[in-house]
């Protein structure tokens, strides 16, 4: 009677010391995952798409997107400087834009005319238009148009204006902006050039 009475309690304090370890292993599982930090989500598959860039900055010269304007396919000698004079209408099969790009010196010293100006427009194929000949357009280009002339520090930025013939079908245009290294006019004149590119937004 006392070994059966001895070998129910024995069984009970097994019982215990069971119970007690599965509730030390419940906690401990508990107390781990909680201090585990939660999983990274996945990568996402898709590509990052790049910001827009409305400025840029070669040596001391920062470059700024001002405007670009669609004129459309025609050019009319009633919007020229000097209408009623013997300028006609200019027209194309595709369309005119014009561009603005603000030139200011960053530097503390004055940066001399032919060091600097504005380029081709490239579209997202990398198909590249050249901005029309001074002579052929300067009636439509404004008065205050002071590309490549000499940058005065801090000044605010100088702009510059040229208009170019760019395909209907051209999307994502971007404009070259260029200095000569230094922004010195020497390396300029012998095409040892800094460049970069900034995006338009085409009104």
């Amino acid at each position: 009677m006392k070994f059966n009475k001895s070998s129910g309690q024995v069984s009970r304090l097994l019982l215990v010391l069971a119970i007690i370890v599965l509730v030390a292993v419940i906690i401990t599982f508990l107390i781990m995952k909680m201090a585990t930090p939660p999983p990274k989500p996945p990568a996402s598959a898709e590509p990052t798409v790049p910001l827009p860039v409305y400025e840029q900055t070669l040596g001391n010269i920062r470059f700024v997107f001002q405007s670009a304007r669609d004129r459309g396919d025609t050019l009319r000698a009633s919007e020229t400087k000097n209408p009623g004079s013997w300028q006609k209408d200019l027209t194309t099969t595709e369309r005119f834009i014009m561009i603005t790009i603000g030139a200011q010196n960053k530097g503390k010293e004055n940066i001399a005319e032919r060091s600097w100006d504005i380029e081709n427009i490239i579209d997202s194929e990398g198909r590249n238009f050249v901005p029309l000949e001074g002579y052929t357009v300067d009636q439509w280009l404004p008065e205050q148009n002071l590309c490549s002339t000499l940058l005065k520090p801090e000044f605010d930025p100088t702009p510059c204006t040229k208009i170019y013939e760019v395909s209907k079908k051209s999307t994502g245009l971007k404009i070259r902006v260029i200095t000569g290294k230094d922004n010195t006019a020497n390396n300029f004149s012998s095409k040892k050039l800094d460049e970069a590119l900034i995006d338009l937004i085409v009104k």
